[in-house]
């Protein structure tokens, strides 16, 4: 019985799980990660496909169930834990194909993009609104933190939109399957990334008021400062391109 409080909605249609493994473009070398394997079927899918698959599972009951039913796949790792606190610095190159619990999408990514140097390729599926807002450009409102951060490491694409009736029990809303291509360097060229974060994540955080002002905490003067950045202090964060965001960052030591 799937349980709500984990975020545990299972997809159980067969050409859509072959959709995601073919969107995944899996090498029969690769190492791939599930985070969150439920009743097992793509996990099953999967290692027929690629050299191993570790599956990780929070859910006790599920856990010990996958044990037995997948005891016949040698190459299929099953560990009882949580995926955010997985230690993924530890494993080489890695792919991540997964059904993410809605409750902890955005921590997972991060927590990926934390491990980057082994991390290929994350093929999730995700809220649908979050993949939009994963994926989307500057000027809407679905444009943030979560658009800037991924695509400073990223390439994301979303897939494909997967009803929300496919999945029992039903999810309130419809999910989307996104693929994110780790690059092999930046996007943009940053001097100090930890400053890069702090400056995106304190103008996103008052979204609605202009630069000069959502910035305060950062610099006092914050009007020059934009100024020799070549941007109008009157602008508002989510009109800035990731660019704009990396010469703000590279300027604070004007």
């Amino acid at each position: 019985m799937p349980k709500r409080y984990l975020g545990q909605n299972f997809l159980f249609d067969p050409s859509i799980l072959k959709r995601i493994i073919q969107v995944a473009q899996l090498d029969r070398e690769d190492l791939i990660v599930e985070i969150g394997p439920g009743p097992g079927r793509l996990t099953r899918m999967l290692a027929e496909k690629v050299k191993k698959v570790i599956a990780i599972e929070l859910d006790k009951k599920l856990y010990e169930r996958l044990k037995a039913e997948l005891a016949g796949y040698s190459n299929v790792e099953l560990i009882h834990g949580d995926a955010l606190e997985y230690s993924y610095e530890n494993l080489p190159e890695f792919k991540v194909v997964a059904n993410i619990p809605y409750y902890i999408t955005t921590p997972i990514i991060f927590r990926l993009l934390d491990t980057k140097e082994n991390v290929k390729s994350m093929t999730l599926t995700v809220q649908k609104e979050v993949a939009e807002r994963i994926v989307a450009t500057p000027g809407g409102k679905d444009y943030g933190v979560l658009s800037i951060m991924v695509q400073y490491y990223a390439k994301p694409n979303l897939k494909f939109i997967i009803p929300k009736e496919t999945f029992r029990p039903v999810p309130k809303v419809d999910s989307a399957v996104i693929h994110i291509k780790i690059l092999e360097k930046p996007s943009v060229n940053v001097v100090d990334k930890e400053l890069f974060s702090r400056i995106v994540k304190t103008a996103f955080s008052q979204r609605r008021k202009m630069l000069s002002n959502s910035l305060k905490s950062i610099r006092q003067d914050v009007k020059e400062w934009l100024s020799e950045a070549g941007i109008d202090p009157d602008r508002r964060p989510e009109t800035l391109s990731i660019e704009e965001f990396a010469k703000l960052a590279n300027k604070f030591d004007f």
